[in-house]
């Protein structure tokens, strides 16, 4: 409120800023809670169409190493030695082999590193380490 202390009659005149400001806050919450739900306004209907299946690919060579150290390329056990030959043979047939190594957690690291050399020796780059979850 304005008083004045004069006889004159002047009006003194201020604008209230404050009910200004809750208004503009107001409108801010508006804009920030809407903005996201403008992003995705536009109303589209895709079309439908059957599933694609995925293009064949075919199953990945499973080399394992069991708790005694034996590897195995499948189901079947070989040498330590003969690995790198069995895989660059394999890699002759289908240069676009994945491997899949996977190997019991009591088995020592240089055994796993060993076998991982010798894929990569092989000249397989696709090699995936499976491990449990």
């Amino acid at each position: 409120m304005a008083f004045s202390t004069q006889d004159s009659d002047e009006v003194l005149s201020e604008i209230n800023v404050t009910p200004l400001v809750d208004v503009m806050l107001v409108l801010l919450v508006v804009f920030i809670v809407t903005a996201p739900l403008l992003t995705n306004s536009i109303p589209i209907n895709l079309p439908k169409t059957e599933a694609v299946a995925p293009p064949d690919q075919k199953d990945p060579v499973v080399v394992s190493i069991d708790a005694e150290g034996k590897l195995f390329i499948g189901k079947d056990e070989i040498q330590p030695e003969l690995l790198e030959s069995n895989l660059t043979q394999a890699r002759t047939d289908d240069p676009e082999i994945r491997v899949q190594l996977q190997a019991d957690d009591g088995v020592n690291y240089g055994e796993v590193a060993r076998a991982m050399a010798a894929i990569e020796r092989a000249g397989i780059t696709k090699l995936a380490v499976i491990t449990a979850r």
